[in-house]
């Protein structure tokens, strides 16, 4: 178990199981719920981020999971490589954190990309929720 990031505000029933460091950015593991924040100035795209996602995965116990975009950096990313996170039958939906209206209008447009569940939030603990909803919906 790790100690939960300060920023991050969540409740007492999500424990932190691992954390992997990278040079694109940070996973956090919650049981089922990886939330992910990118580092300032980086290029997300499947080509650069997949190594990341097959390594977290190795440390997610559960049939299936809910990815969270934490955006407290700002970093660029490719709308378009949603098709590939589609194909995984494991991933449930995708939530993105921004706190401003830029970040938000841009999951916005991202949301046209991926078919699956895809919410916008303003809070980590609003995004965790849904997350841990989806889920148990089994969806």
């Amino acid at each position: 178990m790790y100690p939960k990031p300060d920023h991050h505000d969540l409740p007492e029933s999500a424990v932190l199981k691992k954390v992997l460091k990278t040079e694109l950015g940070v996973a956090y593991m919650y049981d089922d719920v990886i939330v992910f924040e990118g580092n300032e100035g980086v290029t997300l795209s499947y080509e650069t981020a997949f190594s990341i996602l097959v390594k977290g995965l190795t440390y997610v116990d559960k049939p299936t999971w809910v990815y969270i975009s934490n955006r407290i950096h700002s970093y660029s990313l490719n709308p378009q490589d949603y098709i590939y996170l589609e194909k995984i039958p494991e991933l449930k939906g995708i939530a993105v954190v921004s706190n401003n209206k830029i970040g938000q209008k841009n999951a916005e447009m991202e949301s046209a990309f991926f078919k699956k569940p895809f919410q916008s939030f303003s809070s980590l603990s609003k995004a965790f929720l849904w997350a841990k909803e989806l889920l148990s919906k089994g969806e």
